[in-house]
């Protein structure tokens, strides 16, 4: 039986499914073929699928840093289920799958009094995704507290155990190919009063209501800093706050986000970034580079 017709049978592949509603931005067209992968068994059979008719894979987590094209993704997205979004923990350690919430993460953790990840509780993404973007806020990122990743190779079906100097973890970067995914992460954590953790998310949170915008349709921060300096501060410099293109505009509130109306489509957002970095590169010479992720097909180079 065909690998893919066997994931159809046990309803885990899926047909022109809508993809905006699986990113933070809430924009975008459908996927030709989803599989909803919930174990590793059905990983297994992508990867035989795959063998069996090659097509482009997009893995998408919780959407936090991607920009989908109104014209969608012609090819097959893998998306991790609930079997992957548990956490465990032990002394000193704490284990997630690859789709749990980095909030959750945080929050769970604490209040089994391991601390060192409260800064998650900042980030909107998954534990996937921190991994393959080394993600970090309020001076810590994933590479700083990261032991393992378990990593599961489409190519060719091999489950590797990585540590961040074999995820090349640097800003914003891992070596993770488009095809390998991160189905767990296991981070070192430090005993700590559960009160006292609660108590740095708070003015972690406390921050991001008072620093950037909240309620609005985002990806979080848009460019990457350059090193020594802070994109929202040049785009600022540039007088780009409130900059729009159609139902899309630079939030007055932090520079390095790009926020949407209802009624926004993807090209708009894609068109603001695009002006955004050139618009930044003429007026002062310095080359912003997206930490947003463009998927599928847009109507202007990027």
């Amino acid at each position: 039986m065909s690998a893919w017709r066997d994931l159809a049978d046990r309803s885990r592949l899926l047909t022109h499914v809508p993809l905006g509603p699986l990113t933070t931005y809430k924009l975008g067209g459908p996927a030709r073929l989803m599989v909803e992968a919930e174990d590793r068994e059905d990983l297994v059979a992508v990867a035989a699928g795959l063998e069996e008719t090659p097509i482009d894979v997009l893995v998408l987590g919780r959407g936090s840093n991607v920009l989908i094209s109104d014209r969608g993704f012609d090819g097959v997205v893998v998306h991790l289920g609930s079997g992957f979004n548990w956490v465990r923990w032990a002394e000193g350690s704490v284990a997630a799958g690859s789709a749990t919430s980095l909030p959750h993460l945080a929050r769970t953790a604490a209040r089994a009094g391991q601390g060192n990840l409260e800064f998650y509780v900042g980030i909107p993404g998954s534990v996937g995704g921190a991994v393959r973007m080394n993600a970090g806020c309020h001076g810590s990122e994933t590479a700083e507290v990261l032991e393992v990743a378990e990593v599961f190779d489409l190519a060719d079906g091999a489950e590797t155990r990585r540590t961040p100097l074999d995820l090349a973890l640097d800003y914003r970067h891992s070596n993770l190919g488009d095809l390998e995914i991160v189905t767990a992460a296991t981070f070192r954590t430090l005993l700590v009063d559960p009160e006292t953790a609660e108590g740095t998310m708070r003015d972690v949170s406390r921050w991001r209501k008072e620093y950037q915008p909240g309620g609005t349709l985002n990806a979080g921060s848009v460019f990457r800093n350059p090193k020594g300096d802070a994109a929202g501060r040049i785009i600022d410099e540039a007088g780009l706050k409130g900059f729009s293109v159609g139902a899309v505009s630079v939030s007055h509130k932090h520079a390095n986000f790009i926020v949407a109306e209802r009624e926004a489509t993807a090209q708009d957002v894609h068109d603001l970034v695009i002006a955004v970095r050139d618009t930044v590169q003429d007026r002062s010479g310095v080359e912003l580079v997206p930490e947003i992720r463009f998927i599928g097909e847009f109507g202007i180079e990027e």
